[in-house]
């Protein structure tokens, strides 16, 4: 019997610094729940799409933080995240930001697959965070091209001084080949301060295939919130070989009165087509009310009118996930409710 207690206190001797290890650097359980039920159609063209209901995942998503003290004011960090569809089981595990790195006095650095400076300055602006059919991706971010998560990625952010801070990416060319070198950069500046927050962002990306050679953007713009009304917008450029240089815009507009917001947004895209052709234009409306139960969960209702001329097919924002399947010169609209909760 006496054998038997001295294990069992070797053992509780062994475990009790591990145990105190984690409380004094906690690991950190996360995600979101996000769900829409939309009842969306394309009007238009020889084929139009008919009008279809359909549950629609916003990115749900789960991950794990935490950190280490490592002294002398050095922390590690890592983070694990993973999509999954409370819809459909689908998904791949992981597939979201992930990493690890070192933070200090110089600001963050990290290795792994992580949102590019340019997709976190300028969805900063979009009042339906990047998600929805009303999203930023729908017409803006070269819709969804620049809106990108990139694989084997390095990043510096540097530290927050008097409201200003940057970011900057490279994405590794693994995939190189003898006529082929494959990679991104991208790079962002923001300064945010009280009620205004402006930015600047640029991303580069080589080689996606043999025809397209070099993809470019640039994107300016910000939000400025007096009283209730938050007010934001961007401007971007889009360049990419052998097509005319592509430009747009998005407005917004929230106003919040106690757990109520009221919300529009308009985008507008032009040219980006081949040259000497009919060059692609389209522009989109979006109206949200969203009724905000706590910091945690809210109730979102929108109504989203897609215009596109003869040579342009935009579809939906979150373009992957809610895209329909269109031509040319159809017109998407749609009509979603749905619920959002954080953990």
């Amino acid at each position: 019997m006496n054998k038997k207690l001295i294990a069992l206190a070797v053992a509780a001797a062994s475990v009790a610094p591990a145990a105190m290890a984690q409380t004094a650097n906690p690991v950190t359980l996360y995600g979101r729940v996000y769900v829409m039920f939309e009842s969306v159609e394309a009007k238009g063209g020889a084929s139009p799409v008919v009008r279809r209901n359909r549950v629609s995942d916003q990115s749900s998503l789960l991950g794990v933080r935490g950190t280490e003290d490592l002294g002398g004011g050095l922390k590690a960090f890592f983070q694990l995240e993973t999509a999954f569809k409370p819809d459909q089981n689908d998904t791949t595990f992981a597939a979201r930001n992930s990493g690890i790195g070192l933070q200090g006095g110089f600001g963050s650095i990290l290795m792994g697959r992580w949102d590019t400076p340019y997709k976190s300055a300028t969805t900063a602006v979009d009042p339906f965070g990047d998600l929805t059919i009303g999203g930023i991706t729908g017409i803006n971010n070269d819709r969804g091209n620049h809106d990108r998560r990139a694989q084997n990625v390095v990043q510096y952010w540097s530290p927050n001084l008097a409201g200003f801070a940057a970011r900057v990416s490279y994405g590794a060319n693994e995939g190189k080949t003898a006529s082929l070198d494959p990679q991104e950069m991208a790079a962002s500046v923001t300064w945010g301060k009280g009620p205004i927050y402006v930015f600047y962002a640029y991303e580069k990306i080589e080689d996606a295939s043999a025809t397209l050679k070099e993809q470019e953007a640039n994107s300016l713009g910000g939000s400025f919130t007096i009283g209730p009304v938050k007010l934001g917008g961007l401007y971007a450029e889009y360049k990419k070989t052998g097509l005319t240089k592509k430009k747009s815009y998005m407005a917004n507009a929230v106003f919040t009165a106690n757990k109520h917001q009221f919300i529009y947004q308009y985008q507008d895209s032009q040219d980006g087509g081949a040259s000497g052709t009919e060059q692609p234009e389209a522009n989109s409306h979006a109206v949200g009310y969203q009724y905000n139960f706590s910091k945690r969960t809210f109730f979102l209702a929108q109504y989203v009118k897609v215009d596109n001329n003869n040579s342009a097919g935009t579809s939906y924002g979150n373009f992957g996930s809610n895209a329909l399947t269109i031509a040319n010169g159809q017109d998407p609209q749609g009509f979603a409710v749905g619920l959002r909760h954080v953990f």
